[in-house]
């Protein structure tokens, strides 16, 4: 059992004081050792923070204090260490950037369990599954057969919808990370005629917890200090990209440390080093670079 736990976690609630949850939950956090980053709006909260165990269940019994947090759901993975260098807690109009603020929560698609999309595979369903996350984060992990429109930003969302009507008569699941882009996702595929929109409940994070090494294929991207997870161990799903820089099967990836640069590459880590972290002799040439190393 690993001394440490990564909670993700969010909610779409009525938040009647924002900047006061902010004040009191980063001052908390400061003082029990939580490190991650909370994002909190009028809309809810969105969330991913790291700690020794003990204080993770003390984290999560401290939000459940909040009324409108009583219930909220997290998911856990198990860490050698924090999975966060600080600890920020900011105020935002959105809990996920999307510009959707027509949207109603309310039209949100079927949540679809993740037995039962194991069930849609299996039993050979007819369905075409979308992925709601950025176009770097598909490119290392996505489910079988995905549909991986090619997003900079969930912003785009719109745009890759109005590119996919054609499928309006079809049986459509999302999925994302953890579930909070899919719910104004596929809300907003109901409210533009899509006939049968589900959202994969709990996303890639749930789905692999409990059914590993079956129908996700590479690597997870997360927002911390760990980058990506993996959570096969058959070798044929492990990977579904290659280095940039030798074509070695891979589920890494790295931001360019050319500042000017910033470009994300997938890269094994034998050229990662090799290369300094970065893309090209140009940018290894620069001298405004990441003095940041990654493991």
């Amino acid at each position: 059992m690993k001394e440490y736990r990564v909670l993700l976690f969010y909610k779409y609630v009525a938040v009647e004081n924002p900047d006061q949850f902010m004040n009191e939950h980063l001052a908390w956090c400061m003082q029990n050792d939580i490190k991650g980053r909370v994002f909190i709006a009028r809309e809810g909260i969105n969330g991913t923070v790291s700690g020794k165990v003990e204080d993770v269940e003390r984290y999560k019994s401290h939000l459940k204090t909040y009324p409108e947090f009583h219930d909220i759901i997290f998911k856990e993975d198990e860490e050698g260490s924090h999975a966060f260098l600080k600890m920020h807690v900011r105020v935002k109009k959105e809990i996920v950037n999307s510009d959707l603020k027509a949207t109603s929560l309310g039209n949100g698609g079927k949540r679809l369990t993740p037995e039962q999309l194991l069930e849609f595979y299996e039993n050979k369903k007819d369905f075409v599954i979308i992925d709601a996350r950025n176009w770097y984060e598909s490119k290392i992990g996505r489910f079988k057969n995905a549909v991986a429109p090619q997003m900079k930003n969930f912003r785009e969302w719109p745009k890759a919808v109005d590119q996919l009507k054609n499928l309006k008569d079809k049986t459509i699941v999302t999925y994302c990370t953890g579930g909070i882009r899919c719910e104004k996702a596929s809300a907003y595929m109901v409210e533009q005629g899509f006939k049968d929109v589900y959202q994969l409940d709990g996303g890639i994070v749930t789905y692999t917890k409990k059914f590993p090494d079956t129908y996700w294929e590479g690597g997870v991207f997360v927002f911390d200090e760990r980058r990506v997870v993996e959570p096969n161990s058959n070798p044929e799903l492990k990977h579904v990209s290659n280095c940039y820089f030798c074509g070695t099967p891979t589920s890494y990836y790295i931001n360019c440390h050319n500042l000017d640069c910033d470009k994300i590459i997938v890269s094994c880590h034998k050229c990662k080093v090799e290369n300094d972290y970065c893309c090209s002799d140009e940018c290894r040439k620069s001298t405004n670079k990441r003095n940041k190393y990654y493991g």
